[in-house]
Parts: C-alpha cells; sequence; structure tokens
C-alpha cells in the first residue's frame, strides 16, 4: 500500500473545510422570499393604518351628527345671564327654544364684552328700561308718546312685565340692544324680539325705572351695565 505524503493529506483537508459556494438560483429564491415578506409586512401596515383613520372617522362622524340634532349644544348653551348694573344684579332665564337665534347672538355679545360699560338709555316709567345706543334710532323712539298710556295695564296680558328683549331692527344699525319691560305691554311681539325673563332682581328694574330723566327719558344720572356673566345653572 502506497504511502500519502504529508502535503498531499493537508491540501486534502483544506478541500473538505473550505465553504462550499451558493448558486445564483439558492441566491434568488431567499431574494424573493425576502421581497415577499417585506411586501406582506407593508400592507398589513397599510391595512390596519386605514382601519384606524376609519374608527377615527366614524367616531367624528357620531359626534358631528349628534351635534346636528342639537345633543351636544345644548350642554353648553348657558341657560341663564346675570346683568351686572351700577344698580345691582339682574339674573334672567334665557328662552334657547323659543328664540335661538337671538340667544345665540346674545351669548356671542356677552363673551365679546359688547355690553361692559351700556348705558340704559331710555326709561320710561311703567314701560321700559333701554340699554343701548341712544343715537340710533330705536324701538323706543315711537313708544315714548304712547308710554303713559301704559301706566295702568291689565295684569292678565299675554306679555308681562320684567321681560327681557331686543329691537327687531338692531340689524340695520349693528349692535345689541336691550329691553326690561315694566308693565305688560300687548303689542311686544311687534316692537322687540322677547328671548329671556327677570327672575331675580326685580327691585334693581324698578329702582332703574324710577331714575331722574329728562323730557326724551333719558336718565339724569348714568346708570350702565358692568358686565354680563353667563351660567349654566341659576
Amino acid at each position: 500500500m502506497a504511502r500519502i505524503k504529508p502535503q498531499a493529506l493537508l491540501q486534502q483537508s483544506k478541500k473538505k473545510k473550505g465553504p462550499s459556494r451558493i448558486s445564483v438560483t439558492t441566491f434568488t429564491v431567499y431574494g424573493l422570499i425576502v421581497v415577499v415578506m417585506a411586501f406582506f409586512l407593508f400592507a398589513t401596515y397599510r391595512h390596519w393604518t386605514r382601519r384606524s383613520n376609519f374608527q377615527s372617522e366614524d367616531i367624528l362622524s357620531g359626534v358631528e351628527r349628534d351635534n346636528s340634532f342639537g345633543d351636544l349644544k345644548k350642554v353648553d348653551v348657558p341657560k341663564y345671564a346675570v346683568i351686572t348694573t351700577s344698580k345691582g344684579s339682574i339674573t334672567v332665564e334665557l328662552y334657547k327654544e323659543g328664540s335661538p337665534e337671538v340667544v345665540d347672538e346674545f351669548i356671542k355679545s356677552c363673551e365679546k364684552g359688547r355690553f361692559k360699560g351700556m348705558l340704559f338709555t331710555r326709561v320710561i316709567k311703567h314701560f321700559v328700561i333701554q340699554g343701548g345706543d341712544v343715537n340710533k334710532p330705536g324701538t323706543t323712539e315711537d313708544w315714548t308718546s304712547r308710554g303713559k298710556n301704559y301706566n295702568q295695564l291689565d295684569t292678565s296680558l299675554k306679555h308681562e312685565a320684567f321681560m327681557l328683549g331686543t329691537s327687531k331692527g338692531r340689524h340695520d344699525g349693528g349692535g345689541f340692544d336691550l329691553f326690561i319691560t315694566t308693565a305688560p305691554i300687548p303689542d311686544l311681539n311687534e316692537k322687540i324680539n322677547v328671548f329671556g325673563r327677570v327672575i331675580k332682581g326685580e327691585d334693581v328694574v324698578q329702582e332703574i325705572e324710577e331714575a331722574d330723566t329728562d323730557e326724551h327719558y333719558r336718565p339724569k344720572t348714568p346708570i350702565g351695565i358692568v358686565e354680563v356673566t353667563l351660567k349654566q345653572k341659576n
């Protein structure tokens, strides 16, 4: 038996231990597997992202539907307003159901502070007190000649005293004037939009009503509104 030389044995061992080459076919297969896995992961990510967005949109649309029926708005709309004057505070209950647009405009005006510093420009005893621009043609202008005729009115009339309203023609000249009746007025709807009622502070209204006025029913001593605070509960 022929003896194998040590050098030949060393070369044979190196050939056995050396790494085998990867074929082109195997490399291509592995590459396709990686691409497919990456595509699958990307598709899964997009699917769950879209599903999450759809759920968020459904929730928002549900909230909007509730808003369209006024379910959420009713919670946020104040039901009362406290009119703080230089004579004291007057608490008013707002008639949102009866005059929604006027109440909304009144609330916006309160939030913007438009009533701060407003003066009661006309005071007609046993009739109304008015806050607003004295130079603006207002509802009271054509009432002054008839004011004395309302001194003794039937208390069973539809419109009672201490009702809060604003001029129907207020949009023509801008602004938001306020009227508080001090006696029942039979043709109230023809003159002003009623959107509230005084539930506390009637004595303050009467004190303003008793102020000394000039021939144009303007208080000789200024009486004004300090601020108006909106409240959910009385």
